[in-house]
């Protein structure tokens, strides 16, 4: 099967992506696009001219949230979705509350308003031992916004990062970072 991801480095939405590839072992040819100058032919993939898209032979897919999804229902080992229903709509309420619970601040940031980030960063908890979808959703925004910002994470974010660095997919996200 031929399985495409149409990918860009710096993307955090793209690297929700890559590491649920990765976690799953899924193989896929990256197709690079520059985000300064977008291929006309994106937006045939994805109206909205967005990446990431996934396309496996003629299926495609945009939006890393129902990608990620996706794979995970697709590919089910292992599992990045609780078992318990109650516990998978928790991720799912995570996922989609991520502009109001990080999203929004860090783009703001971004632009010179710095007048939430770290307030938002300190209210972040994530259950220890625990990698699902929620985790990856925010994992790219917090690396970036240690690494590519230089903000001073939170004690218990430092230690959360640090514990996520130890996986294969997340360590290949930080070492993306270094080259950009």
């Amino acid at each position: 099967m031929t399985r495409t991801l149409y990918d860009a480095a710096r993307c955090p939405f793209c690297a929700r992506v890559r590491i649920v590839l990765a976690e799953k072992r899924i193989p896929y040819e990256a197709v690079a696009i520059d985000l300064g100058d977008r291929p006309g032919w994106l937006y045939e993939k994805n109206p909205l001219g967005k990446v990431p898209v996934l396309e496996e032979e003629t299926f495609v897919l945009p939006e890393s949230a129902v990608i990620d999804e996706y794979l995970d229902e697709r590919y089910p080992e292992p599992p990045l979705l609780p078992v318990d229903p109650g516990e998978r709509a928790a991720v799912r309420l995570a996922v989609h509350r991520f502009d109001d619970a990080l999203g929004d601040d860090y783009y703001a940031y971004r632009r010179g308003d710095r007048n939430r980030l770290d307030e938002r960063l300190a209210a972040l908890e994530f259950p220890a031992g625990r990698f699902s979808l929620a985790e990856i959703s925010y994992v790219p925004w917090i690396l970036r916004a240690r690494d590519v910002l230089g903000v001073a994470l939170p004690t218990h974010l430092r230690a959360w990062l640090d514990e996520l660095c130890e996986r294969p997919s997340v360590a290949a996200e930080v070492e993306l970072l270094r080259s950009l």
